[in-house]
């Protein structure tokens, strides 16, 4: 069993879940790999399933009945991945926005740079969003302004959803407090590591926008997002003036 397992969350990603299964298991590092399907009924599970007959040790899926949400989805892995021997847990998409090659960075940036919480930047280094209209890049990168300014954190890509946790972070979040689904999880799990005096360190990568399915992003998400990271700064305040 490798020390790191990857939690790539799913939901009618037939065209990329093979591909991007045997793109992680290629790497020079072993990684195993997680796959939480909400019920895709495009076949998702299915093709993870058969590859577990190639992958019988390396690859896992956890099955849900029905879209619940991007926050339960890796909410459910981290425990799953809690349960068992892991140190070093992953967040990553289906779609290859995310560059497998970056999980080494991020791993390296735990174990070598001494991070609790690597994240993989689109920001940290200028804007690296690839076809991506405009309207969307600017949309993401001032809501990730507007969240370091509200939360206080020292993160240019506060949205970012492709990192590595150490074991111990994940241990000591209250997973079951985790109150956001959508886009806004991202900002509550590093709010909360933040908090709790954890080192979260930006790693730059390059995003590039799904070539193949359906993008699951719409502007709602951004509103919970907007909206969630008040919620998440109004709630710390309060909690440290009951404890001071």
């Amino acid at each position: 069993m490798s020390d790191s397992i990857v939690i790539i969350p799913t939901y009618n990603e037939k065209e990329n879940i093979e591909k991007i299964i045997r793109a992680v298991f290629s790497l020079e590092k072993p990684f195993d790999v997680l796959v939480i399907d909400d019920g895709s009924p495009d076949g998702t599970a299915s093709i993870v399933k058969h590859l577990q007959t190639e992958y019988p040790d390396r690859l896992f899926i956890l099955e849900r009945q029905g879209k619940l949400g991007l926050g339960t989805a890796y909410i459910a892995g981290f425990k799953w991945a809690l349960q068992r021997e892991y140190e070093y847990i992953f967040e990553m998409d289906a779609d290859f926005s995310h560059n497998p090659e970056d999980l080494i960075r991020l791993y390296d940036a735990c174990l070598k740079g001494g991070a609790d919480v690597a994240v993989g930047s689109r920001y940290i280094t200028g804007v690296n969003v690839v076809n991506w209209p405009i309207s969307r890049v600017l949309m993401s990168y001032f809501a990730s302004v507007y969240v370091r300014v509200i939360s206080g954190m020292n993160i240019k890509d506060t949205t970012a959803g492709f990192k590595c946790y150490t074991r111990k972070v994940l241990e000591t979040i209250d997973l079951d407090s985790i109150r956001f689904k959508g886009y806004a999880f991202q900002i509550e799990m590093k709010f909360k590591a933040y908090t709790l005096g954890f080192k979260l360190t930006e790693v730059p990568i390059v995003f590039v926008n799904r070539v193949e399915g359906v993008s699951k992003m719409n502007s709602g998400i951004f509103g919970e997002a907007l909206l969630g990271v008040i919620q998440l700064k109004w709630d710390s305040l309060f909690k440290w003036r009951i404890e001071h």
